[in-house]
């Protein structure tokens, strides 16, 4: 995903797949943004590849989560649930 560099477009592909999650959502969001750009003329569908009870299965939890707690951070209003819990401690370090 890293490998591109920066200004690639990559508007001649239609399917983006990810098979190696980052623990990082923006990095996933850029590389499928580099296949929506300005000039493509096609829909573009984005497939993520996420075997159940793996690693990859935890990473893609924590995307959601850190997407959730910026959504939080940076809404108007109190921010209630921006505390990481026993919980889920728990569920980044427990095994596979």
């Amino acid at each position: 995903m890293k490998a591109g560099g920066v200004g690639l477009n990559l508007t001649a592909a239609d399917t983006v797949i990810h098979y190696d999650p980052w623990w990082n959502p923006a990095a996933e969001n850029q590389a499928t943004d580099r296949a929506w750009r300005m000039g493509q003329d096609k829909p573009v569908f984005v497939y993520k590849l996420i075997a159940k009870g793996t690693l990859e299965e935890k990473i893609q939890e924590m995307q959601r989560r850190k997407a959730e707690l910026a959504d939080a951070v940076l809404a108007e209003g109190e921010a209630h649930s921006l505390a990481i819990t026993h919980d889920d401690l728990q569920a980044i370090f427990a095994p596979l």
